[in-house]
């Protein structure tokens, strides 16, 4: 059978391309692609190009086409939110809640990848992190361009749960691309007592100020830190999160941090970018620094209860698109007039 996808060479440019896909062994699935989230870290070019070439897409909602043998639980019908990694569930990463450190998640892939008309997922992610969407007959249906924030938000839920985010809490958001919106909105679901959004583009402060976050305007850091000082009583901000993955971000988060708060590193920066520590002001403000990379299949059956429940996600929607134009979402991610492009299969349009 074959299929055709995008697939981003190490040039940048974009080929649609034709697949010929193996036939489904034991336990893998066929899914036809009925929407797909284009994330902001597809267009971050180091982390991208290293892999090329390669089809990208991994917010996706399909629906099972074929089934192999032994798949016990999914049959052709069923629309389902498709991870793009699972882990094994039985080594020692996993049996501490590690997943993404897991020797499999790191190997599982979509074949050929999410931004194609159909695509198998392997046996490990039919097993571990397929999840069914409800018709509507046993419990909320969500449209699917509400279940493609499933990825994105479990990794924000990840990221809140490392930070140690607790009721009552103050959060500062560096970045406000949709990620970073996201933060807002899981923020407050989880009780944060006051959410500072932090960001240099005018629109993306309104935007996070009609979801209820206070906004902070960042062209300069020392005028920020000074405002988000003012704003939490001189004491700063409880969590702060870096979205973008850049020393001067970071460079404010440090500034923006309470003592004894944490930042969460969001977004990987480039191998060869080296940080200066200061050890000194770290270590006598017990300031933790995190990282939280990806989510697993605990954060994502959250992420999914949480749509389920209703966190408004669809009013981060700015673009919908047919797969025949998605290279031109990311461009308007990269352009930053966007902050949440959605793509539709053709043959699931409307």
């Amino acid at each position: 059978m074959q299929t055709q996808a995008w697939q981003l060479q190490a040039d940048g440019a974009w080929e649609w391309r034709t697949f010929e896909l193996p036939a489904l062994q034991p336990g893998e699935a066929l899914v036809h692609l009925r929407a797909c989230g284009l994330c902001s870290g597809e267009v971050m070019d180091w982390y991208m190009r290293r892999k090329a070439p390669v089809v990208p897409g991994h917010e996706l909602v399909g629906e099972i086409e074929a089934v192999g043998a032994g798949v016990q639980g999914f049959q052709p019908g069923d629309r389902v939110v498709v991870h793009h990694h699972a882990p094994c569930g039985q080594c020692v990463q996993c049996r501490r809640g590690a997943f993404v450190h897991c020797p499999t998640w790191r190997s599982t892939k979509l074949l050929p990848g999410g931004l194609s008309e159909r695509f198998i997922a392997p046996a490990e992610i039919v097993q571990h992190d397929l999840l069914r969407l409800s018709d509507g007959s046993g419990g909320v249906c969500l449209p699917d361009e509400v279940a493609v924030f499933t990825e994105p938000l479990a990794c924000v839920v990840k990221s809140l749960r490392r930070a140690g985010l607790r009721h009552g809490m103050s959060v500062a958001m560096v970045g406000l691309g949709v990620m970073g919106m996201l933060h807002i909105l899981l923020a407050q679901r989880w009780g944060a007592k006051q959410v500072l959004a932090l960001d240099r583009l005018t629109h993306r402060l309104e935007i996070a100020r009609s979801l209820g976050a206070e906004p902070v305007p960042a062209q300069n850091n020392a005028d920020a830190a000074q405002q988000v000082r003012e704003l939490t009583n001189g004491v700063g901000a409880e969590v702060v999160v870096v979205g973008p993955g850049a020393s001067d971000a970071l460079d404010l988060g440090m500034q923006l941090v309470a003592p004894d708060g944490a930042i969460v590193l969001f977004t990987p920066a480039p191998p060869e970018v080296r940080y200066p520590l200061d050890w000194h002001t770290l270590y006598f403000n017990e300031i933790r620094l995190i990282p939280s990379y990806s989510a697993g299949p605990t954060e994502m059956r959250h992420a999914l209860r949480l749509l389920e429940g209703g966190l408004p996600v669809e009013r981060l929607i700015t673009h919908r698109l047919p797969l025949s134009r998605a290279p031109e979402g990311y461009e308007l991610l990269r352009r930053a007039d966007a902050l949440k492009v959605i793509i539709y299969s053709e043959a699931s349009a409307g």
